[in-house]
């Protein structure tokens, strides 16, 4: 009996079957959409390495046939031939995917599901509707991965893009087409079916494979069948309003009609040629002019202006649709085009800013998990699990001492989370091996690979004996927040920032204590009410981050 698999369940397939030698069928259908379903053959890295295991309609096998693309059957829409024990030790993962071939979304598919068949027998089935996606135009539906031995996941996860952003996401390239050559057609091969073969029928696939019917009685020709002569087109010339030259007298012309006289030129200006406005044809006369104190007649073809400070007849200006209220947007009136600006931003990178108070992550970019403040998600989507991050005692105790102390949470998974936090402003800073310094406090989330520390800045006229600050380091982003827009300054000798607006700087940067000092709040930790101005200095290359705002 098969075992359905919900959205996010692995098993080892040893536990399925103790076959090797496995069918999978994938069923997925929507009314006028058509589905390019394949199969990616992933390294250790989830990378496309070799793009001869990219199994799809134009490469239907892998080199040792281990992965094999079969077609419709059994009341599938495609299926495979998987043998595990072929599959070379560099790929470690098979992900079974769908993409829209053509406009559509994922949200307009029917039931649909991802089946594992061994001898003749279903062993699991992952069942998913349309109603679990939105705006996707790909699905990864599951995964073959190898953890010490094989395993089945059901992941369900939608992406943004269709099959070439999908393809581009594994590490793949994708081959610009090139446009076919201009040349008579080709005629059709013998082998091939005739146009608009009906599909097969869903129920009642036969056991074994059928023998190749015959090739149809039209079969292919014994000559290639000459190309028709072209035929003459209709007009020799383009079609015009006005000639733009006189035409030769090579036959008779239809009758015109006579253009209208110009009107006479105000009384004491002598006739001067006039330019063709916009919409009228060199050569053709402009409109007579309209008596003293009356509306100039329109141009022809548009509707007469209404006499100042009056609608036009209708009731509505030019241009707008009857019934509908002024200040609609020009995309059109309904649901759909008011919530058009504010729809989801998928960049295909790793954080994508959505507004000035919103970020996303999106957890399937990279192999490492996020950090976040806590109580700062505010939706995620896919299948995401957010676990607690412990700081251990030394953190604590450091964090307590410091004031640098961050209370976060750990994201991991296949989805993309969504942070914010009171409005903040949200700046990602991607790091490549440099260095930053921020405070805590402006820390929203940043990436688990990044190396991250408690930096003392000394200083003889602080109460307390120094200030604080987090230092990042390594390859990774971290999202800092600002209320407001802050302002980057390059360090010169004669920079200087109050702490409480400073919000980051370079890691190379070198800070010294002003010796101004007046009365503030919040200065330290242990807020004894003073603070200090910094003084920064560095080479050529370094800047502080400042915000228009004081805490």
């Amino acid at each position: 009996m098969a075992r359905e698999f919900q959205r996010g369940h692995k098993a080892k397939i040893s536990d399925l079957t103790p076959g090797t030698d496995l069918y999978v069928g994938v069923q997925i259908a929507a009314p006028g959409l058509t589905f390019d379903i394949s199969c990616f053959g992933l390294d250790a890295n989830e990378q496309l390495s070799d793009d001869r295991y990219f199994i799809f309609f134009n490469q239907p096998k892998s080199p040792e046939e281990s992965i094999q693309l079969l077609g419709a059957q059994s009341g599938d829409t495609e299926s495979f031939r998987v043998t595990l024990d072929r599959i070379p030790a560099a790929i470690q993962k098979l992900s079974f995917t769908a993409t829209l071939d053509g406009a559509g979304q994922m949200s307009q598919i029917g039931p649909g599901y991802i089946r594992i068949v061994a001898g003749g027998e279903e062993v699991v089935r992952y069942a998913f509707t349309g109603s679990e996606f939105t705006t996707e135009r790909a699905v990864m539906l599951g995964d073959f991965y190898l953890k010490d031995v094989w395993r089945f996941a059901a992941v369900g996860q939608g992406f943004d893009g269709g099959l070439d952003a999908l393809l581009k996401n594994f590490g793949g390239e994708v081959a610009e087409e090139e446009p076919p050559p201009a040349a008579a057609p080709a005629a059709v091969p013998g082998f091939a079916p005739p146009p608009q073969a009906a599909a097969p029928p869903a129920f009642g696939a036969p056991p074994a494979p059928q023998a190749p019917q015959p090739a149809p009685s039209f079969g292919a020709p014994a000559a290639p069948t000459p190309p028709p002569a072209p035929q003459q087109p209709m007009h020799a010339a383009p079609t015009i309003a006005a000639p733009l030259a006189p035409q030769a007298p090579h036959a008779p012309a239809a009758p015109q009609a006579p253009q209208a006289p110009q009107a006479p030129s105000p009384y004491g200006q002598p006739q001067q040629p006039q330019q063709p406005q916009f919409g009228q044809v060199p050569g053709q006369g402009a409109p007579p002019a309209a008596p003293f104190g009356q509306p100039a007649p329109a141009p022809y073809g548009q509707p007469a202006p209404a006499p100042y400070g009056q609608q036009p007849p209708g009731g509505m200006p030019p241009g707008v649709p009857q019934g509908v209220p002024q200040g609609v947007p020009a995309a059109g009136a309904g649901l759909q085009a008011a919530l058009q600006p504010y729809k989801e931003t998928a960049t295909g990178q790793r954080w994508t800013p959505q507004n000035q108070q919103l970020m996303r992550v999106d957890l399937t970019m990279g192999g490492a998990g996020v950090l976040a403040r806590q109580g700062s998600m505010v939706m995620y989507q896919g299948k995401v699990d957010f676990g607690y991050k412990s700081a251990g005692f030394v953190g604590r105790a450091v964090g307590n001492a410091t004031g640098q102390e961050m209370q976060l949470m750990r994201c991991t998974g296949r989805g993309q989370v969504f942070l914010a936090e009171e409005g903040s402003h949200l700046h990602p800073i991607e790091l490549q091996g440099d260095g930053i310094c921020v405070s805590a406090e402006s820390v929203l989330a940043f990436d688990e690979s990044l190396q991250y520390e408690v930096r003392r800045v000394e200083g003889h006229g602080i109460p307390g004996g120094a200030l604080f600050t987090m230092l990042f380091q390594g390859t990774g982003t971290v999202i800092v927040k600002t209320h407001g827009t802050p302002v980057v300054l390059p360090v010169t000798p004669t920079t200087f920032a109050d702490c409480n607006a400073v919000v980051a700087w370079s890691a190379a940067s070198q800070v010294i204590v002003s010796s101004q000092v007046r009365l503030r709040r919040n200065a330290y930790p242990g807020h004894s009410g003073e603070t200090v101005n910094l003084q920064f200095r560095g080479a050529p290359g370094n800047f502080i981050v400042v915000q228009p705002y004081e805490v």
